[in-house]
């Protein structure tokens, strides 16, 4: 038994070492452990760097492209306005209401609200002018229980603010010698959520607590009524210490595509159309600049090489009604038939030296430029060879109009070592250099708006036309500094672009981009932020960020759903682009194997969509791979497919719905004045017929009318616009799936309840 006993202690303290030794490891093996972890980790939130990195760049790339279309759609318009007396029967009338919109005269009446009754029924906040802190107060609880300004107060309001910013000046000049500090925001566009959660964090607007806001008050977001109301109230309230800049969405063209004038139409269908106008009014009023203490300035987009605080001052801003509305330029301006026989002569005489030309200017873009110019399609070559108005300088500039191939003018090409401000003219026996005659006065202030309003700033030096935009400028270091020394300044503020900090520094430091517009691209893409600036003038930055889901998500969690969002719009475009970009696919399968190289792959993306992104990374989410590591290219379209296909439209025309689905729609806003979603087969004609030029594109007339046919389901000569658009909406097939299993879930739960 003694040995037995001996033998059990032995074998339990042989445990109890070895159990220490696993509790205690050496020195040695814990701190592999902890690199291995560490290394793990790295790579882990580097992998989550990179999907942020390029979701931003969807998000961003897909942003930019619509803007793009609509400033292309926006001087075809003016283009055939200034320029046509007829097109198809019925062309600028149908948009000369929306370029050159007549004012009702009722509105012109200071009193004309008092015309409106507001019924018993209204349990809305009721506001008496001038505005008090209760009114303000009231309306704040109003916005914050769902409950919408009735339309005769908004019209009053809108009436009051007219004739306030009437008095202000195009730049306005603030001092912190009154006060503490400055409170300077970004864009909100609507985000309701958001203004509430600045004013809980810094304070209502008062005289200890002023505030400027720096543009983009409305559009994207749900509650842009109810943004620009309460801003327009403070204001009236606070003129000395509520302070608003024109943003290039406070612009009605703008409304039309992001969803303000649809969302004033929806909220007050009575007195909607005499509302917006006033907006149009307003929106042009605002001042365009401020200055703080002489050393800070602060606008909505940003400066150009040709950008003069003394000439802004001057302008007559409330002309300015859109930056997209282009100044006029006649047919004999233009001169189109002695320009077009002067081209056709040089490429028929001297076409070895256009080419050299090309290709010299082909070299001297930037890579991003190049990429953007080399499309395969022929529509896309088309556009490009259109020419915007004459411009003040090679760095402003604002998208050209797509005109058919018959109306467009082809002027001489100028030579690409000849600077665009000088003319060769004979003298005697040689050419002498003549500058050019100034553009009208009119033209220079709507170019020096479109730069403060639309430019970004960039890292390389110099002002180059922002083709990514297409508008305004890209403007670099050089250029800042310039104009800051020229008008002793120290810093300048802008806006205008989505930051996922909500703010940051470019420039060494001497240029701030600030956004208040948390969670813009999806939940949890970015935060907001606001500056606040005391007598020291030295900016300091509060964070913030809305959402009653993101402090539940884990930071892989929000990436993901960021990241799914963004592909989805990715895939969308994809689907829009299908015929396109088959075809340049097929131009590299020369065997129709239905595969080509990742190279080919992404170079036919970019060179059709043009969005400057890293599709090699993207591969994975849009794409198969074959055996021999090839593309299989037509897996890009497999999870998407039409809302609800119609059986009589051509597949071409189809596409052409689908791609050009906003275009269409805004054409469509133009033409039903009274907003009720209904338009007559002709008016539905009119449409396709205006649209058709814009694309420079044949749509046959057999094919429009099949296709008034085959939407005008009650056959009582009016179409439903609404359901024509979802019917040409794309669908994902996957999401399609899991909501029917969704259903089918209901559906068995719902039985076995009732059983």
């Amino acid at each position: 038994m003694g040995c037995g006993t001996s033998v059990a202690t032995e074998t339990q303290v042989k445990r109890l070492e070895t159990d220490e030794a696993v509790r205690s490891p050496s020195p040695a093996l814990t701190m592999k452990a902890a690199v291995l972890i560490q290394r793990w980790y790295r790579r882990y939130m580097a992998r989550l760097e990179m999907r942020r990195r390029y979701t931003w760049n969807i998000f961003q790339s897909i942003e930019y492209a619509g803007e793009q279309e609509q400033l292309q759609l926006s001087s075809f318009f003016t283009y055939m306005l200034d320029n046509f007396t007829q097109l198809n029967g019925n062309g600028p009338d149908l948009i000369s209401q929306l370029l050159d919109p007549v004012v009702d005269p009722w509105l012109d009446r200071e009193t004309c609200y008092n015309l409106i009754s507001v019924p018993e029924s209204y349990t809305g906040p009721r506001i008496s002018f001038p505005l008090t802190v209760s009114d303000t107060a009231a309306l704040l609880s109003a916005f914050k229980e769902q409950q919408i300004l009735h339309a005769k107060y908004v019209l009053q309001l809108l009436n009051e603010t007219k004739k306030l910013l009437k008095q202000m000046p195009n730049i306005v000049h603030l001092s912190t010698s009154y006060t503490k500090e400055i409170t300077i925001c970004g864009d909100l566009h609507g985000r309701l959520d958001d203004l509430l959660l600045i004013f809980y964090k810094n304070g209502l607007p008062s005289a200890e607590t002023p505030y400027l806001f720096n543009g983009d008050f409305v559009d994207r977001g749900k509650k842009s009524v109810e943004v620009v109301t309460l801003l327009f109230a403070y204001l009236l309230l606070y003129p000395d210490h509520m302070h608003l800049n024109r943003g290039n969405h406070e612009d009605h063209i703008m409304n039309l595509r992001y969803g303000f004038t649809k969302e004033v139409m929806l909220k007050y269908k009575t007195y909607g159309h005499e509302i917006l106008q006033l907006f149009q009014d307003v929106f042009s009023l605002l001042p365009i600049a401020t200055v703080i203490d002489g050393k800070i300035l602060i606008v909505h987009g940003g400066i150009s090489d040709q950008t003069d605080l003394e000439f802004l001052s001057s302008v007559e801003r409330y002309k300015v009604k859109s930056a997209l509305r282009f100044p006029r330029c006649s047919l004999e301006q233009l001169d189109i038939g002695r320009s077009y026989r002067l081209a056709k002569r040089m490429r028929s005489t001297d076409s070895p030296r256009s080419g050299s030309s090309h290709s010299y200017n082909e070299s001297q873009r930037s890579p991003r430029q190049r990429k953007r110019r080399c499309g395969l399609s022929s529509q896309d070559s088309a556009a490009s060879t259109s020419s915007s108005s004459s411009s003040l300088s090679s760095s402003s500039s604002l998208c050209s109009p797509r005109t058919p191939s018959s109306l467009s003018p082809r002027p001489c090409p100028p030579s690409p070592r000849m600077p665009h401000s000088v003319l060769q003219v004979p003298f005697l026996d040689s050419l002498s250099s003549v500058p050019l005659p100034s553009p009208p006065q009119h033209e220079q202030e709507w170019k020096q708006i479109v730069d403060i309003l639309w430019s970004d700033p960039k890292t390389q030096e110099g002002c180059s036309p922002n083709t990514f935009r297409g508008g305004g400028c890209y403007f670099g270091p050089d250029v800042t500094k310039r104009l800051l020394l020229q008008h002793g300044l120290q810093l300048l503020i802008r806006s205008h672009e989505c930051k996922q900090e909500g703010y940051e520094l470019c420039h060494d430091g001497q240029v701030i981009t600030i956004f208040s517009a948390s969670n813009y691209y999806e939940v949890g893409s970015n935060r907001g932020a606001y500056i606040k600036l005391g007598r020291e003038l030295v900016p300091r930055f509060y964070q913030y960020q809305v959402s009653r889901t993101t402090r539940k998500l884990t930071l892989t969690q929000r990436v993901q759903a960021a990241e799914g969002s963004a592909l989805r719009a990715l895939k969308e475009k994809l689907f829009a682009h299908r015929s396109e970009l088959m075809t340049g696919f097929q131009q590299f399968d020369q065997s129709d194997a239905g595969s080509i190289t990742v190279s080919e792959w992404a170079q036919v993306l970019e060179a059709i969509l043009r969005l400057d992104l890293p599709w090699r990374t993207l591969r994975p989410h849009l794409a198969r791979l074959t055996p021999d590591g090839s593309i299989e290219y037509q897996s890009c379209f497999e999870d998407m497919g039409p809302g609800v296909p119609l059986p009589q439209v051509a597949p071409n025309l189809a596409e052409t719905v689908f791609r050009y689905r906003t275009d269409i729609e805004i054409i469509f806003n133009i033409i039903d004045k009274d907003h009720s979603g209904l338009i007559s087969t002709e008016e539905f004609r009119h449409t396709w017929r205006l649209f058709s030029t814009h694309l420079g594109i044949d749509i046959d007339d057999t094919a429009i009318d099949d296709l008034a046919r085959s939407i005008d389901f009650n056959k009582d000569g009016s179409i439903d616009f609404t359901e024509f658009l979802e019917a040409f909406r794309v669908v994902h097939k996957l999401d399609f799936k899991e909501q029917l299993g969704e259903k089918v879930d209901e559906v068995k739960y719902s039985g076995g309840k009732h059983l």
